[in-house]
This record gives C-alpha cells, structure tokens and sequence, in this order.
C-alpha cells in the first residue's frame, strides 16, 4: 500500500516499507514553531502506527535541514509555560527514540539547535559531505544541553566532545562528526538519496522484530547495568527464536536465497 499525505509545514509520505517524514519549511530553514512541532509529533506518531512502514526517513527541503526552534516563539512567558513549551519540544525526540522502527536522518544542509537534537535522536545519520552541526543554544544565553543534547552528545561523541560541542556552541564540519561519531556516514551530495533509499529499503525488508529488540536493547543500555543489558538481551532473543522470521531466515540461509520477513 502507498500512501501521500501533504500535510503543511511537514509532509508524509509511504511507499514501498519507508515513511518519509519531511519538514517543508524551507523559507524559515525549517525552523519549528508551535504548530510545525505539533504536526512533526503527528507525522512520527502516524509513521510508528502504520503497519505498511517499516521504516523511517527523516529529511527536509530547502538549503539546511533544520536551523532549530523559530526564534519568533521567544516570547516573555512565565516558568510554567516555559516549562510546558520545553517538554513539549522534546516530544519529537521521545517519538524517534521511542520508535521501534528504524529512523534514518538525511542530512542534505546543516543541522544545528533543534536540527541537531532530531538527528542525533535517529538512528542512523546520513549526511551530505560538506554540511555543519552545532549545539548553539549558549550563543543566546541558553543552556547547550537543550534538544536532547545532554543526553545524547556524551554518548555518540564522548563527555569531553560533548562539552565542548555545547559549551562553545561551535559548528563540527562533517568531516570531523563522521570521524567523531556524530555521524554515521558522509557521502557527496549526488550520491545521498541513493545511499538513504538503499539503507531504508534495507531495514525495511529486515526482521521487523529483531529490528525492535534490537532498537530498544540498544537504546535501554544507555541507562543500564551490564546485567540488566544482559537480562533484556536474554528476553530479546527468546522472543525471537520463536518467530516466525528466524524460521524464514534460517531456511533462507540454508536455500541460498533472500528473506522474505514478514514481522510474525
């Protein structure tokens, strides 16, 4: 099944196992206001619960890939709706981390603030040789962990990297954010679409439950003790040698031919 759904500012598309998930605000470089934030929780929410994606494509149109939060939502505001504002942005993060499908972040232009939160959520980065990261939010007397960057930063680039990635709030080249960690690929622009379709149909036509176990193992051993890790593993494994995909790809195997996983 195929589907499009045009959605402004943030367009949804499905076809072929992928949902693509794109923000079209290329005249503000993608920024997220308050209604761009809400159709982007949308779009992912969307994505997670349509069984015909089996995985995501997180990618923009115009010059960058996303410059971040709208400035114009700097309003005066008390604490608590601050407090509320601020959650409520990192609700695209917990979807993406949360997701159990596989998500991809094309990085055709630069991912900075807010961009560089999105990305680093995802789980495999994409980039475009040539385009710039940053944590920027101290250059505006902000705290440089905002957007999930306190969390994530130290554990893709390292505590030091991190620091002074969101202390300096300095743009990483991509050249070095490869080298780093902070991402996972860099190709020449001619050459991104390609490299991001042939990884999506990949992981679409993988195992969509070992992907999952996979995703949340992963994603849990951040916060773990080796024998919780170890635990979740066991539990993980189980749950799939009982699946009918593992059949299907043992007997692939041995028949020398591709899977056909179905996620039963």
């Amino acid at each position: 099944m195929s589907e499009s759904i045009c959605r402004d500012p943030i367009l949804l598309e499905t076809g072929d196992g992928v949902a693509t998930i794109t923000l079209n605000r290329p005249d503000e470089l993608n920024t997220m206001d308050l209604p761009t934030l809400e159709a982007l929780v949308d779009a992912l929410d969307r994505a997670a619960a349509n069984p015909h994606a089996r995985a995501v494509v997180l990618a923009a149109r115009g010059r960058v890939f996303c410059a971040g939060a709208d400035l114009k939502e700097m309003k005066e505001r008390s604490a608590a709706e601050w407090e509320r504002i601020v959650d409520r942005y990192l609700d695209p993060i917990r979807r993406i981390s949360e997701m159990d499908k596989p998500v991809i972040a094309r990085l055709h232009g630069d991912a900075v603030g807010g961009g560089l939160g999105l990305a680093i959520a995802c789980d495999f980065r994409l980039a475009a040789e040539g385009i710039r990261l940053s944590a920027p939010f101290v250059k505006i007397g902000l705290a440089g962990c905002d957007m999930s960057a306190g969390y994530f930063l130290p554990r893709l680039i390292g505590l030091g990297r991190a620091t002074e990635m969101m202390m300096t709030g300095r743009l990483v080249g991509a050249a070095e954010a490869e080298r780093i960690g902070l991402l996972t690929r860099t190709l020449p622009a001619a050459e991104l679409d390609t490299a991001v379709s042939d990884l999506a149909r990949e992981l679409s036509e993988g195992p969509p439950m070992a992907l999952a176990f996979t995703k949340r193992a992963a994603r849990r051993s951040l916060d773990l003790t080796q024998r919780a890790e170890f635990d979740y593993e066991i539990f993980a494994q189980v749950q799939c040698l009982q699946s009918a995909d593992r059949r299907e790809g043992v007997a692939a195997f041995r028949e020398r031919r591709p899977a056909r996983f179905t996620g039963e």
